[in-house]
């Protein structure tokens, strides 16, 4: 690693302000993890998916204390443009929780000590030309800037093969952003941060 800047007596860079950049963790799972996060579908809906997983750092770790976002639109194709689902406790300002009614296609979770995700959410339409998916952001140790993915969920292979993005990308590649369907009826979509099978990973500019 290349460091740039004069070093004081405990190795600070002096005259050099930090970056927003430099300064990111892991303090995210200090506040931004709430109750509910992984209840992303309303509470009975027929559509609703489980989509899990494990997010891996660069030797095949899994990482403990990283956190994935995950947005989608709902089952039409539409994203949904609803204030919110999240309730307050009126005494104590915290949450409570999500109160099942509404789909804002958002859901925040945190990894547990084996690098394990899941969340329940309605299944993803199609959008324009694009195969359905979930977008996913994530942020974990190591990561100065949060990082942009996609879940695709197997099924309509048409619209996979169609799919702009995926036919950019050679069947290796490609594989890393499809789920895989479990015989339970979950979907499997592993996060393999770089190495063998590391995920394909998206800018946006």
């Amino acid at each position: 690693m290349t460091k740039t800047g004069t070093s004081g007596p405990e190795g600070v860079a002096q005259g050099l302000p930090p970056t927003p950049s430099q300064t990111v963790g892991p303090f995210y799972g200090y506040a931004l993890p709430f109750r509910g996060g992984e209840d992303i579908a309303p509470a009975g809906h027929p559509d609703t998916v489980t989509v899990h997983g494990h997010v891996y750092d660069g030797e095949g770790r899994p990482l403990p204390d990283a956190l994935v976002e995950l947005w989608g639109p709902d089952p039409a194709g539409e994203l949904p443009a609803v204030d919110g689902s999240m309730r307050r406790d009126a005494a104590s300002g915290g949450f409570l929780g999500r109160n099942g009614v509404e789909f804002t296609g958002f859901g925040r979770i945190q990894t547990d000590a084996d690098g394990h995700w899941y969340a329940r959410t309605l299944r993803p339409g199609a959008r324009g030309r694009n195969a359905p998916y979930i977008s996913v952001c994530l942020f974990a140790r190591g990561l100065l800037v949060h990082l942009f993915t996609r879940i695709y969920l197997p099924g309509d292979r048409a619209a996979l093969a169609a799919d702009p993005l995926l036919a950019r990308l050679d069947e290796e590649r490609r594989a890393t952003l499809i789920a895989a369907r479990e015989d339970s009826g979950a979907y499997r979509f592993d996060i393999r941060l770089q190495g063998e099978g590391e995920t394909v990973f998206l800018e946006f500019r």
